[in-house]
Parts: structure tokens; sequence; C-alpha cells
């Protein structure tokens, strides 16, 4: 394996009732408070009166920052910004998902720079300072909720892009899976594949000498494969919702199922082109390009795929070669996304062939992604063209 440092200062409160602790979790950043959320869910459940009793016991003079769409937008973020330097806003609370947790952090650290906050996704200027910020989670996805990513989409200049900085990592997240009871089955089946392709871009390395991270990641996608038919199935599942929500945080909170592996990202890097233009729900993306990426790249490192096979899906060597074995458990993965509800192909979420150039040229705009195997713009044409 190879050197590492870790470090995840993010405080997480899980289990039953965790809202209850808002107010003394904030207390000590202020009380000019920033509330982030999304299309107004957090208010039909009654969460918002919840969070809103909680600030207002510490006396907080609450701005609002609603409407963050799923694939959050510069326009939102750049709203959110006006408000805090409007309001001295000390800290900014997000209640929701992913891309409500990633539009926070951008406001988070747009506030105290003079620029364009965009620049940070265009590589153009490096983060130094942050707005401080916490979440409370509302979808079993991203992980947004205990690490420093955040993806945030251009959606004039139709580009979707990402940074990541320590100084984003929010103080403390509450995670009480019984908000995650009223999540609909599709956003359920699209946030297990979210869970699962954030381990499969470790998993899929070329380090080796990794036994121990390898089994956090096979033990994550186990769990995940256990647990989100039965949260479909049974919205009110308390324990397949628990176990959702903590295999969600640990896959992408910083690196620490994979620390000393090398990681490769390429399939999110195709799959942002495709939201970026077509608006289309990010596990969804994944789950029609994760399968056709493993097919493009598997020969690569046959051994890996056979031992995914083995550990994650059970499949017995019988008479296959190794070959065999790793095609197999490729086809399991799509066999699992489709038995969820998750799409398979770009046409079953209405998307054809016409924006395949623009989306490949953009996926490699900064160079070459991936390193499980280096993709150019060829390689990503042709993953899209299997992903149709």
């Amino acid at each position: 394996m190879n050197s590492f440092r870790f470090h995840n200062p993010t405080k997480l409160i899980f289990g039953r009732h965790g809202v209850e602790q808002l107010g003394a979790q904030v207390a000590p950043y202020g009380t000019s408070i920033l509330l982030v959320y999304g299309g107004g869910s957090i208010r039909k459940s009654g969460l918002y009166d919840k969070v809103m009793e909680q600030l207002k016991g510490i006396g907080a003079a609450v701005q609002e920052l609603s409407g963050v769409e799923p694939n959050p937008r510069l326009t939102t973020v750049k709203r959110g910004i006006e408000l805090c330097r409007e309001h001295n806003v000390t800290f900014i609370l997000a209640v929701g998902g992913g891309s409500v947790i990633d539009a926070a952090k951008a406001v988070a650290v747009g506030v105290p720079y003079e620029g364009d906050v965009w620049d940070f996704c265009m590589h153009r200027a490096e983060i130094q300072e942050a707005l401080p910020l916490g979440t409370i989670l509302t979808l079993s996805a991203t992980g947004s909720e205990m690490n420093g990513n955040s993806v945030i989409t251009n959606w004039e200049e139709k580009q979707k892009r990402s940074f990541g900085s320590i100084h984003a990592y929010p103080q403390f997240s509450i995670l009480d899976p019984e908000l995650t009871f009223t999540v609909p089955a599709n956003q359920t089946a699209n946030g297990a594949v979210d869970i699962m392709s954030h381990v499969f871009e470790q998993y899929f390395s070329l380090t080796t000498n990794t036994p121990l991270q390898e089994r956090f990641c096979e033990s994550i996608l186990r769990t995940v494969v256990e647990n989100a038919p039965v949260a479909i199935k049974e919205p009110q599942n308390y324990e397949a919702r628990e176990n959702l929500m903590l295999c969600g945080t640990y896959a992408l909170n910083g690196g620490m199922i994979s620390v000393g592996m090398q990681n490769d990202w390429a399939s999110h890097g195709i799959e942002h082109e495709i939201s970026a233009i077509y608006d289309i729900a990010h596990g969804a993306g994944l789950s029609i390009v994760f399968p056709n990426w493993m097919r493009y790249v598997y020969k690569e490192r046959v051994d890996r795929f056979v031992q995914y096979a083995e550990r994650v899906w059970g499949i017995e060597r019988e008479d296959r070669s190794d070959e065999d074995m790793a095609i197999a458990g490729i086809e399991a993965t799509r066999a699992f996304f489709t038995s969820i509800g998750a799409p398979a192909t770009l046409k079953d979420v209405g998307i054809g062939a016409e924006s395949l150039d623009r989306m490949a040229e953009e996926a490699v705009r900064f160079g070459p992604i991936g390193s499980f195997k280096k993709l150019d713009k060829q390689d990503v044409k042709a993953i899209l063209e299997s992903c149709l």
C-alpha cells in the first residue's frame, strides 16, 4: 500500500432524535444562521419546524436559502453567498441530502473569497478558508455529510464540476435514520447506487497489498446489497435505513476505507457530463455508466474483478475462467441495479447520441481521467456509446 495521511474533523451524531441536539451544536458558532434546504419536503415532514424550534431556542436570526436543485446550481450558490454577506452570517446549516449539503459547502467557501466561487471548481484558485457549517442528513447517498467534497452545476454553460477541501468539512452532522423514512423508492435506489459507486471508485485500484481496505469496501457493498431492497420494500424499516445511512457516510468520508490506495473516479467524471446536460439524478447516471466502465476496463486487473465476484456476489468458480468470473460479477452488478429499479441505459432516461462528443470532450477537459485505466476522449466516448 502507499503512504498516507488521514484526518476527518466532522463530529457524527447518529441515531434517533438527533435533531434535539442541534441547538447545542450550533450555539458555539454564533446566532446568525443561513438555513439551506431543497424543495420543501422538510416542511411537509415536520423537520423544518423542529429545526426552527432548536434555532430559536438559542436566539438565532435565520436566513433561508431554499429550493436547492437535485444537481445544485451555481446561481443558487451565488444567491446564498450574497445572503451570508448581507446578513453577516456566522454559520451555515444544511438540511437535506447531498445536493443541499454540496450547495452549502460552496456557499461556505465562497463567502470569504473575493473572486468567483466557480474558480474553485475550475481549478483557478485554491480554497483558503470557509464559514463553518453543519448538516442534518435526510438521504443516504453521497457521504457529503462527512467529507470536504462538493459538486456544482453551471447550468448556463452545461458544466458540472467539483472541488474538495479540508475547509469544507462539516463541523458536525446529525444522522437520524428516521428522517429517511419518507424518501421515495426511486431516490432510495439511486442513493444505494451512489453509495456502491463511491466504493467502486476506491476498490477497483491498481495498488497492491491492501487486504484490510479491500474488505472494508466489500463489507459496505454487501451491506448495501442486503439492505437496499428491504428499505425500498419497507420504507420505515429502521434497521435497513440505519445500515444504508452508515454505509453512505463510510463510503466517502475522506478516504477512510481506502487509505493508501490509488482511487479512480473516472465513472463519476463521465456521469457528471451526462447530468450537466440532461439534469438526471446522479445515482441514475452512475447506474448506467458503472457496469459499462467495468466491462471496458476489467482486463487491467482481472484478479480484482474475480475477487469482487466471489466476495461481494458469492459467485462460485465451478468451471469458469478468470475472465468469465469477472464478467459474471459485472453482470451481477447490472442485475442488482435493475432489480432495485435503477436505469440500465441512456435510452431508459430519454437520452440519445446527440451529445456524446461534447460529453467525452468535457470529461477530459483537464486531461485523461481515471487511474485504474487512463481514459482519453475516445475511451470515454466508447463507454458512453456502450451506455446507449
